[in-house]
């Protein structure tokens, strides 16, 4: 039995062949009847359960508290291993199989593994990170697996060997390339000494700088003298990688592609780089170019190609939501450039607002933004406008707000002296709908127009909930509405319709640190740089920012991923059967995170419900 043991499984697949060869060899199998005593407080602790089949309840002494239940490929007691008594009683809720681990094996294991002990560390940050680092590994092999095709050859600019070098500098400009293939005439003696090689040479924009600076060439000698020969080169099919290993072995910048010896395009180093980092810096060209709303258009729908690529290649969450937060709002300002007067754009100042406003977008949710107008403009046709933009976003793929939270909705419309009398209204009279209104302003990130205008609207909504406290307490009680989606035994909590992360997960951590952050004027928005704020003011411990850092990346990855796999760019719901195991004791890890946060939030308000 012990040779059938899964050793793919976490912690267990970060042990090396030798240590996984003594683990199985010290492996021993035991069988517990339905409500047998398995482990007894108080008691030595000699090895580490897992389970192969069956159920098992972890309880008070008494069996009056229940704290937790096991199934199949679950591990207990690990902190016994550690403290060498057992806290608490397990109990076996049907007839169950446990491999049994002695505990000097399991020591000698932990203390030789670096990985495998960062598993059982309780710091969420340290073993999210060691799964990260697993998942670059991975990411890092299927790039080198990734092969040289249709998608990633780029067209070569090819000369004949008498054009001249002022000619073919021009062809090189014209086209935007950094070098060109020249097609050697039958006459060229190196040809002749290199049978059986493509009859192609190299010219570069080097090349031709020394050709006509330091060999003093005139401007109208024929190419084909300069040119470099031979031309390494790459089969269609072969490894990207394998090209990348041959331009630095060789010190070049360009490889030609060939398909059977026939020259069918090139390769520089730089291409292959931003195919291992995607081709974010493409379509920001291709946003800031765009003259028309078809043309934005059709740079915008490139967005989720472009988060798959970068989730593909193993990039970190925190750094997809910032390019992609970079990403939206150019193309939002570039919609704002196009659909809004010139002469008015820098009387007024488009903002974002929710997840956009914080930086924390990463697929295109709904519109949330509002208009910010110089005290005294009189513009009769904003209505107008902001209609057209709103539709224009829409075009965009930016759905419409179901809570009209929209520069179409005149409410959402106001002059600056306006924005800072409705702010003041809100806190003298508070109630739930009013203090959401004021968490939505509280994220807002100025984009467009003129930018300035923003801030003296921020300060003022700071300056009246400073020291506020029964405005602050009404503020931050929506963050603890939502049931963190946990058992009572401390297992996920999941309806038909999957764990819902956001309401669970995602919302208590935002709107708390945004309620944490207004208490004590940290003026970021982004919930990670409000976190780091707290944490430097010793508002919060290190590691508890820490963990709900970890935690809040781990929700929004875990929704990004199940998004992208099923295809719904808008749900919230975590389909937990779809999650491995890992994934899921790390939900469960982050989920207890927010629970004992909200808790804290409920003792540091007052908030009694």
């Amino acid at each position: 039995m012990p040779d059938k043991f899964d050793t793919t499984l976490a912690p267990f697949d970060r042990l090396s062949h030798e240590q996984k060869r003594q683990l199985k060899a010290s492996l021993d199998v035991v069988y517990f009847r339905h409500n047998d005593t398995i482990l007894s407080a108080n008691s030595a602790s000699e090895h580490l359960l897992i389970i192969i089949k069956g159920g098992v309840e972890e309880t008070s002494v008494d069996r009056s508290e229940i704290y937790a239940h096991y199934a199949s490929d679950d591990m207990f007691d690990v902190r016994s291993q550690f403290e060498g008594t057992i806290k608490h009683n397990y109990y076996a809720l049907e007839d169950t199989l446990c491999y049994l681990l002695p505990k000097e094996v399991f020591l000698k294991l932990y203390n030789e593994n670096g990985q495998f002990a960062a598993y059982f560390d309780n710091n969420l940050a340290k073993r999210q990170q060691l799964l990260e680092e697993a998942q670059q590994q991975q990411n890092l092999a299927e790039f080198i697996l990734t092969q040289v095709d249709d998608d990633n050859i780029q067209p070569a600019l090819t000369v004949g060997w008498e054009v001249s070098l002022s000619q073919v500098t021009a062809q090189m400009k014209e086209h935007g390339v950094d070098a060109a293939l020249v097609e050697l005439n039958q006459y060229d003696t190196r040809l002749k000494n290199n049978k059986g090689i493509t009859p192609f040479g190299i010219v570069t924009r080097t090349d031709l700088l020394h050709a006509v600076m330091l060999d003093k060439q005139p401007l109208h000698s024929p190419v084909g003298p300069v040119a470099c020969y031979p031309v390494h080169h790459v089969e269609k099919g072969d490894f990207l990688f394998n090209a990348m290993i041959l331009m630095t072995r060789h010190k070049i910048k360009q490889v030609q592609v060939c398909d059977h010896n026939h020259s069918i395009g090139m390769l520089d180093l730089t291409q292959i780089l931003s195919l291992f980092s995607t081709h974010s810096h493409v379509l920001a060209l291709r946003i800031s170019r765009a003259e028309t709303i078809e043309e934005l258009s059709l740079a915008a729908n490139n967005q989720q190609d472009l988060v798959e690529n970068l989730i593909n290649n193993g990039i970190k969450t925190r750094f997809v939501m910032e390019l992609i937060a970079a990403v939206n709002e150019q193309i939002i300002e570039k919609a704002f450039s196009l659909v809004v007067p010139p002469a008015l754009q820098n009387q007024c100042c488009l903002v974002v607002l929710g997840s956009e406003g914080r930086g924390e977008q990463i697929l295109k949710t709904d519109q949330d933004n509002a208009l910010i107008i110089n005290d005294g403009l009189q513009w009769h046709q904003c209505q107008a406008v902001m209609e057209k933009l709103t539709h224009t976003l829409q075009q965009l793929g930016y759905p419409l707000c179901p809570g009209n939270v929209m520069v179409n909705n005149s409410a959402w419309v106001k002059a600056e002296t306006e924005w800072k009398q409705e702010i003041s209204h809100l806190c003298q009279h508070v109630t739930p709908e009013g203090m959401m209104k004021l968490a939505i302003l509280a994220d807002a990130h100025a984009i467009a127009g003129d930018k300035s205008l923003l801030a003296p609207v921020k300060q003022h909504l700071h300056h009246q909930l400073n020291d506020q406290e029964l405005v602050l307490t009404s503020f931050t009680r929506p963050a603890l509405k939502f049931n963190v989606p946990l058992t009572l035994f401390g297992n996920l909590k999941s309806s038909k319709q999957g764990l819902d992360i956001k309401r669970g997960g995602i919302f208590p951590i935002v709107h708390g640190i945004r309620a944490l952050a207004l208490e004590h004027g940290i003026e970021h928005t982004n919930t990670f740089e409000r976190l780091e704020q707290l944490s430097a003011q010793r508002v919060l411990e290190q590691s508890t920012t820490d963990n709900l850092s970890e935690a809040l990346k781990l929700f929004i990855k875990l929704r990004l991923h199940q998004q992208l796999k099923n295809k719904n760019g808008t749900s919230n719901q975590v389909n937990v059967k779809q999650l491995d195991r890992t994934e899921r004791d790390l939900l469960r890890h982050s989920l207890h995170v927010v629970k004992k946060f909200k808790e804290w939030l409920g003792y540091h308000y007052q908030i009694r419900d």
